[in-house]
Formats: structure tokens, C-alpha cells, sequence
């Protein structure tokens, strides 16, 4: 019986059906999941996406296509659906898929309890999309479930995030008299978004220009509404020398790529990561982006302490001077990591027993 696999994300609960698309509202979780579902197509996997509204869409979807493999992105569907799911579809395997580490898992109030309740269900394993977590991961529900090593590798895996390699060069004017810095994704305390705003200023009075600070407005999570708050205080006092926050609505993702090709600089100088598709836009666009450590496949030589505005003030001037190759570098260690996550996803479709 040939692989046939189905992804199900859970449409979000700002959707709007007159102004946005009947897949919903365009963001990083289903933009992540539609590359992995075109590149397992590309590779001769059968692969179909759907969003759905909640818990009780997923029956009707999974008949509709038929799976063999189902997997769940990021941790919506309580485990008590999945008794009744495998009443019935008793031959389908599903995959809850994790989308960050710990320190933000630690922000969903539920997530622990739900892993464990998961990982106790007749054919429903965990795929992980960071190393560090998938370590964590499997430490947590070995105990949990008693399982010997070759269990908990079979049942807790790597499942590590795909990104098209389809690359644009940009022109860069540095002759403008002002900077545009772009630190875009959702609005928490993770995104360190208000450090990166002092680091931004710092750097733009160094090489003598006015900022202009971009970033996304549509998004405030995890009590992010403080951080908002802030950082339009700290700009609105900075007006009348110039320095500007510029916030731009959440966009489908043409008109993001738009956007993010007129940017100077990418800045993604954040906490917590597991693989930052804000950056690879960015990238796929011919924008440097200095980041931090915590983007698996970014440079080491633009990377910056997330803690430190100096440091970052000072790398995002090696940044501006150096964008050529810090683009060129970044392209190749993304190349890298997306080759290395088809393999992985074509070998465990490809070996997988039915």
C-alpha cells in the first residue's frame, strides 16, 4: 500500500472569511507545513494540506483523503479525540509535530500534560523539529511511558523543518539618508524585540542615519501587548529626531516577500528558535539578516548575543557593510539544512511500514 501522507494545521482564530483565503489567514506554521507538503510531492510522496476549524473537521478530512500518515501541526487536538479518531481510522498513523523548545512550549499551558497523554495512544508519535528539543522530548516521555531507547527513538523523532531554495539578489542604495531594519514575526516576550530596537538605534546614530524600525503588527502573543506598548513609547518619543516605527499588517506571503525585498537588514536577534522562517524570507530575497544562535542554519560570523544591544549594534554594522556575503553565506548554510531535511522526511516515508 503506497505512503500517503496528510497535514492538518488549525485555522486561526482571527480568521476572516471575507479578507482572507479559504485556507486561512497566511502565517509561518502553514507556510512551514506547505513546503514540507510540496517538497514530499516533489519527491514522489502523495501529500495533501488542509486547515481545519477545530477538533471535530479532523474525521471528515481524513476521509476525505485517505492517509496513511496524518500529521498534526503544533499541539491543538485534545487527546481525548484521538481515542475516537482511531476507532475510526484504526490504520492511520498520526504525528503530532512540534514546532518550538522548551522555553516557549513552557508558555502553552497544556503542552505538558498533552504529550503525556499522547505518547500512551495506540499509533500516535511525536516529531520534533529541533535537536535540543527532540533530546528534551525523549528524556521527558521515556519516563513517562517506560520505553526502552530503540521504543523512544521509533516513537519521539526528528522532523526538522524545509524551505524552498528559490533565491533573489537585491541592490543595495546606501546612499539614503535613512536605514530600514526589519524585525518582523509575532509580537512575545521571546522575540526580543525591544532590545533589537536600542541595538537598531544605536546602530543607525553610529553610521549617521534615521531608522526606520519595521515590524509586524497583527500578532500580539504570550502577553506580548507590554512589549507593543513599549516599543511604540520608545519610538514615539524618538519622532522628532527622525527615527520611525513602521508596522505593517500580518500579509499572505507574496506580498511578505515584497515587502521583505525592501528592507536594508533582517533582525532576528531572538531568544528562542527552532528554525525562524522570517529569516529565510528574508534571505530568499537577497536581505542580510543578522540573528542569533538559536537559528540553527544562520552564520556564526552574523550572529549576535540576543541580551547585548552593543553586540548586536556592532554586528548589524558588519551586517550593513558585508550584505553580499552575509546573504551568500546564509543561502549556503540554508541549502544545507533543507537538503538534509528532505533526505530525512524521504527516508522515513520511503522505509516506513504499513
Amino acid at each position: 500500500m503506497p505512503v500517503k501522507v496528510l497535514f492538518i494545521l488549525k485555522r486561526r482564530e482571527d480568521y476572516n472569511p471575507v479578507a482572507h483565503s479559504p485556507k486561512g489567514l497566511s502565517t509561518g506554521l502553514f507556510n512551514s507545513a506547505n513546503f514540507m507538503n510540496e517538497m514530499l510531492n516533489d519527491a514522489g510522496v502523495e501529500s495533501n494540506i488542509e486547515v481545519a476549524i477545530d477538533n471535530n473537521c479532523i474525521d471528515r478530512l481524513v476521509n476525505k483523503h485517505k492517509p496513511t500518515h496524518v500529521i498534526i501541526e503544533a499541539l491543538w487536538v485534545v487527546p481525548q479525540k484521538f481515542v475516537i479518531l482511531q476507532k475510526l481510522h484504526p490504520t492511520v498513523r498520526w504525528i503530532i509535530r512540534l514546532h518550538s523548545e522548551l522555553p516557549f512550549l513552557a508558555g502553552e499551558g497544556m503542552a505538558m500534560d498533552w504529550l503525556g497523554d499522547y505518547i500512551k495512544l495506540k499509533n500516535v508519535d511525536i516529531g520534533v523539529n529541533a535537536p535540543r528539543m527532540l533530546s528534551e522530548a525523549r528524556a521527558y516521555l521515556q519516563t513517562v511511558a517506560g520505553w526502552d531507547d530503540a521504543t523512544t527513538n521509533q516513537r519521539v523523532f526528528y522532523m526538522p523543518n524545509f524551505y524552498p531554495q528559490d533565491y533573489k539578489k537585491k541592490e543595495f542604495d546606501n546612499k539614503k539618508y535613512w536605514v530600514d531594519i526589519a524585525c518582523f514575526g509575532a509580537v512575545r516576550p521571546l522575540k526580543n524585540h525591544m532590545v533589537q530596537a536600542v541595538a537598531a538605534l544605536k546602530f543607525a546614530r553610529k553610521i549617521g542615519k534615521q531608522l526606520r524600525f519595521h515590524i509586524n503588527g497583527g500578532r500580539i502573543e504570550m502577553k506580548g501587548d507590554s512589549m507593543m506598548n513599549n516599543i511604540r513609547g520608545f519610538f514615539q518619543h524618538l519622532a522628532d529626531e527622525g527615527h520611525q516605527l513602521v508596522v505593517h499588517e500580518w500579509r499572505d506571503r507574496p506580498d511578505f516577500l515584497s515587502l521583505c525585498a525592501e528592507m536594508d537588514v533582517g533582525l532576528q536577534c531572538n531568544f528562542s528558535e527552532t528554525f525562524n522562517i522570517v529569516s529565510a524570507d528574508l534571505i530568499s530575497q537577497g536581505v542580510p539578516v543578522l540573528g542569533s544562535k538559536e537559528i540553527p542554519w544562520s552564520t556564526c560570523w552574523f550572529n549576535s548575543d540576543p541580551t547585548d544591544s552593543d553586540d548586536i549594534a556592532h554586528k548589524l554594522e558588519r551586517t550593513y557593510k558585508h550584505p553580499d556575503i552575509n546573504v551568500w553565506l546564509n543561502q549556503r548554510n540554508l541549502d544545507k539544512y533543507t537538503n538534509n531535511t528532505r533526505d530525512i522526511w524521504v527516508k522515513y516515508f520511503t522505509n516506513t511500514e504499513i
